[in-house]
């Protein structure tokens, strides 16, 4: 028979099987982008309930939660990629991101995805050479100048960790490259345009696990440069990757707190036993 003390025991042992880094002293940052009050539909479906969230700049946060939680579309309001969906609602609420609502009169939605740029579950590169895929939205904007985009291409390739992989092969075709490198130039091509945010939508879900670990190596180093809002269903990624972890129920944030404590000490029932396995 088990008890109920048994069962808290089991959950326990499980929290603490996820390796979560050593506490750092992570001091405070600038809020980059805040979050108030914000409701949000599909249609008749309301999909996220009076979200609050304040993000730190340069740090890097996870959404976790079960599927249908709302967390992707949270991660998609950030730069309004939800405004392509027929019938969405911003029901009440508002976005800042450095102060600015971005749902404000004269806030141009191309412009806003220029600073916050998306990195998507399953690589997305087009269908031209490596060079012309870190260069595609320069290359809208308007950039010609090819001194310039010889330099940002070795500049967003480095960013990404794939310059010594692919620098002799800059005009081969990006669909020829592995999955995680294909994942990793859509990552230089994000951070070409020099963004403040990037998000990332389960970004390792489709990449074995080497694959994996070169992502995540790079997230800790792009944390320096860029704010990081990553979704993923992976505890133990979350866990290593990121400083801030807020956890998503039924369209609601349940809790939000630095990563360690969401994983080590949470302050609410239903996220610990979210983290420890109990459900999800």
């Amino acid at each position: 028979m088990v008890t109920a003390t048994t069962q808290r025991s089991m959950a326990t042992s499980t929290l603490f099987a996820i390796k979560v880094p050593p506490s750092q002293d992570l001091g405070t940052n600038r809020t980059l982008i805040e979050i108030e009050n914000l409701d949000f539909s599909y249609g008749p479906k309301q999909a996220l309930y009076d979200i609050n969230l304040k993000l730190e700049e340069k740090r890097v946060t996870a959404f976790i939660g079960p599927s249908g939680c709302g967390k992707t579309t949270l991660l998609r309001c950030l730069n309004r990629m939800n405004d392509l969906i027929d019938g969405t609602v911003i029901g009440r609420g508002s976005i800042r991101i450095n102060g600015v609502d971005i749902h404000g009169r004269g806030v141009d939605s191309i412009e806003l995805r220029k600073r916050v740029g998306m990195v998507f579950q399953k690589s997305n590169p087009f269908p031209k050479s490596i060079y012309e895929n870190v260069i595609y939205g320069l290359r809208i904007q308007g950039e010609n100048d090819k001194t310039r985009l010889d330099a940002i291409v070795e500049k967003s390739l480095r960013g990404a960790a794939l310059w010594d992989e692919v620098k002799d092969r800059l005009h081969e075709s990006g669909l020829g490259l592995s999955g995680g490198q294909q994942q990793r130039l859509c990552i230089a091509r994000a951070i070409a345009v020099e963004p403040e945010v990037i998000l990332m939508d389960e970004p390792c879900s489709a990449l074995d696990p080497v694959a994996t670990a070169k992502i995540e190596e790079l997230i800790q180093e792009l944390r320096s440069h860029f704010t990081i809002v990553i979704v993923t269903h992976n505890m133990q990624q979350a866990a290593r990757c990121s400083d801030r972890t807020a956890f998503f129920y039924l369209g609601k944030l349940i809790e939000y707190a630095d990563t360690r404590t969401i994983f080590m000490k949470p302050a609410n029932s239903q996220t610990e036993a979210y983290v420890s396995g109990r459900f999800g």
